[in-house]
């Protein structure tokens, strides 16, 4: 065996991360909305593969979110997309799909029990983090979501297992460091002394209040932007200003920051608020530590802060590899688990 591909392949955006002997050799990671172009994930599998450094030999460990897109009418229908063009794109290799229990199955078996497949990122990364951490909450907040997941006495304590299940218990919440439009973030925000509604036309997004204020770069802002013009924060701002039907000309810098502060304030405390729900039901985790992750990092560490809870960045540890957490999770506990029946056998 050469090495190990961790795949996690989502709606808008697909990671892989090779590991070698134990170590993370490599991650990459592409912008790809399987909506607009299904049939073109197969040649993304494979390019992929090459800018990783993937040999034939390659086993391949795969999670995946993008059975929630919309090109698919049910998530049987997404997962067993997914898994086919996976297969199609590495036929005769070895392919086992995570299952959020934490078992590693085949093919055709996930095919059969799409439920416990679908979504199974999150429930990779809390058991690998679980393997150094063994009391804590990982907050990963990537572009569009955010996963709050407990580990207790180094397992997995999450009380939900399906999106609709999680979303209920506050262990996923729908807020992102990229994709999240202004008027998911708050309902309202300042405008010449006093609170001001904002306009629901998807004029900004998430990452023009992080690119604004200096803690998302403009290259990691790889959706599409709402005005299709580039993404730096000159033309933040005027995103921004959209929110309140103004425009560069009518606001000046600190207007413009007076409303990404306070969209940044209402999404740490929205996070925040449900990282407080998950750690109350735990009393071990009610001071942390919280691994946090992602895209978004940064907004987990400030909203586990406002919780109450120590923070411990899980990029100090894996580098880079830290922001594509699942992928890089995946790889590494199915090379575990073969060199486990290599031994055994």
């Amino acid at each position: 065996m050469n090495g190990v591909l961790g795949w996690d392949i989502g709606g808008v955006n697909t990671k892989v991360a090779r590991v070698v002997d134990g170590d993370i050799v490599d991650v990459q990671a592409r912008a790809f909305e399987i909506q607009r172009q299904p049939d073109a994930l197969r040649p993304l599998l494979l390019e992929l593969t090459q800018a990783v450094g993937g040999q034939p030999g390659d086993v391949h460990a795969l999670t995946m979110t993008a059975e929630l897109s919309q090109a698919f009418r049910t998530k049987r229908e997404g997962v067993r997309f997914v898994i086919d063009h996976v297969l199609a794109a590495f036929p005769g290799a070895l392919v086992r799909v995570h299952t959020v229990d934490g078992r590693f199955i085949d093919g055709a078996a996930a095919r059969a029990a799409p439920l416990d497949v679908a979504a199974s990122n999150w429930a990779a990364t809390a058991r690998l983090v679980a393997q150094s951490w063994p009391d804590a909450i990982v907050v990963d907040v990537g572009s569009t979501t955010t996963d709050i997941t407990p580990i207790v006495a180094g397992s997995v304590a999450a009380r939900g297992r399906t999106d609709p299940e999680r979303l209920r218990e506050g262990e996923l919440v729908y807020s992102g460091a990229l994709r999240t439009p202004a008027e998911a973030i708050a309902s309202t925000v300042p405008f010449r002394g006093g609170p001001t509604g904002v306009a629901a036309e998807g004029f900004a997004l998430a990452g023009d209040v992080h690119v604004w204020r200096g803690t998302l770069a403009p290259g990691d802002y790889s959706a599409p932007t709402p005005d299709g013009r580039p993404a730096t924060r000159e033309f933040a701002g005027e995103r921004l200003a959209r929110v309140v039907c103004a425009d560069r000309e009518m606001l000046d810098e600190g207007a413009i920051s007076a409303i990404a502060n306070s969209l940044w304030a209402a999404q740490i405390e929205r996070i925040a608020g449900a990282i407080a729900r998950v750690a109350r039901r735990h009393p071990a985790l009610e001071r942390g530590p919280a691994v946090v992750t992602g895209l978004g990092d940064f907004l987990a560490a400030d909203a586990a802060r406002q919780a109450g809870l120590q923070v411990d960045r899980l990029s100090d540890h894996w580098g880079r590899a830290a922001r594509h957490a699942p992928a890089a999770a995946v790889a590494l506990l199915l090379a575990v688990r073969l060199e486990k029946e290599i031994i055994d056998r």
